[in-house]
């Protein structure tokens, strides 16, 4: 239980990777509370959490939206006195599209996705955590951010643009108690992954609840000297 009685926010907390961490947050004694857009997902996730649905907690907002987030965070230090861990889940995937092809909408929603997300979580939990002096935080970058691929500009430029900021930030934040760190994911094993590539050998792909057990890792005690790190979790891929 190396999370009892400490306060986590999830955001994305019901997609594939999001339930897989709040799942096992639940289970090792933390409260929990996720963000989300599709309620039927978060119905989901509270069956699944079972007995530890009583610690779980969900809020239908877009994390992207400044004043949504920063009320979000004043509610659950207003109910719980205090926020040890933000692990940012969301994001977006768009690929196949030479540079030139792409459209306005579909960059800006990458880079909201997979920049402004982060931004604006981080911006709003970071004060936080510095009054506490403690608090661990782990954003959700890709492989993508430095393995460059065709037809995958505006995705690998959006991971690229997170991985720096969350790199920039545990500089920001050295010294304090506050740690950042990112993980690196390739293809996940979700259902939405394997809609989308049929044909793929699903059996190569890292399953949700195993890079789950890095997140969990990087959030707690034991790995308080880690912090700035860029943590690859794609196995031999």
């Amino acid at each position: 239980m190396r999370f009892a009685n400490q306060v986590a926010l999830v955001t994305g907390g019901t997609g594939g990777l999001g339930k897989a961490v709040s799942l096992a947050l639940l289970a090792e004694g933390a409260k929990v509370t996720v963000t989300y857009i599709i309620s039927e997902e978060f119905a989901a996730l509270r069956e699944a959490a079972g007995s530890k649905s009583d610690a779980l907690q969900g809020e239908h907002i877009d994390v992207t939206d400044e004043a949504a987030a920063r009320k979000l965070v004043e509610e659950i230090t207003s109910k719980h006195g205090h926020l040890d861990a933000l692990v940012n889940t969301v994001g977006g995937y768009a690929g196949g599209i030479k540079l030139w092809e792409v459209d306005d909408k579909t960059f800006d929603k990458m880079l909201a996705l997979n920049v402004r997300a982060g931004f604006v979580m981080a911006r709003a939990v970071v004060p936080t955590m510095l009054k506490q002096k403690r608090g661990a935080i782990v954003n959700i970058a890709a492989k993508a951010a430095f393995d460059h691929a065709a037809g995958a500009s505006a995705y690998a430029s959006s991971k690229a643009a997170a991985l720096a900021m969350m790199d920039s930030l545990a500089e920001d934040l050295r010294g304090s108690g506050v740690r950042v760190n990112s993980i690196l994911p390739s293809i996940i094993d979700t259902e939405a992954n394997r809609k989308a590539m049929p044909g793929a050998a699903f059996d190569k792909w890292p399953k949700p609840e195993d890079i789950a057990k890095v997140i969990l890792f990087l959030l707690s005690d034991e790995a308080k000297v880690i912090h700035g790190a860029a943590i690859p979790v794609y196995g031999a891929l």
